[in-house]
């Protein structure tokens, strides 16, 4: 299975969603925004602890559907000496996703900064021993 993916999630957030229940997140890494700026609701995605450098094949992560998106722009002020200021935009993306399953990377492709990472996905199998 072919999809983008998002990187270096916190291991925390990726076990809670694995938990099954649905999750909102907000992401202000700028490869992640990037990747999520051309995507839709219901659009399967790659998450993974895994630096975006990091990421090769045999990383595990989760497979999300993402149920709800929203990327948007916050504009900030920042006062420095005097009557000076800077004003700075963060761009940042929330979405609402949940679980589909585990899964391992078989390839990856990034071709660049601005663009997103796509991996190529197999959904692990669990085997335990009895």
């Amino acid at each position: 299975m072919k999809c983008f993916a998002l990187t270096g999630i916190s291991p925390d957030v990726i076990q809670e969603l694995h938990k099954g229940r649905p999750r909102t997140l907000e992401l202000q890494s700028a490869h992640n925004v990037v990747t999520l700026a051309g995507l839709d609701p219901g659009a399967a995605v790659f998450m993974t602890s895994v630096d975006m450098e990091d990421l090769d094949p045999g990383d595990t992560g989760i497979i999300v559907e993402i149920i709800a998106i929203s990327i948007t722009m916050k504009r900030m002020m920042e006062f420095t000496q005097g009557y000076h200021f800077e004003e700075r935009e963060r761009m940042s993306a929330r979405i609402k996703v949940r679980c589909v399953g585990s899964s391992i990377v078989k390839s990856v492709t990034h071709e660049g900064i601005m663009h997103p990472v796509s991996v190529d996905v197999v959904k692990s199998a669990c085997y335990h021993a009895g």
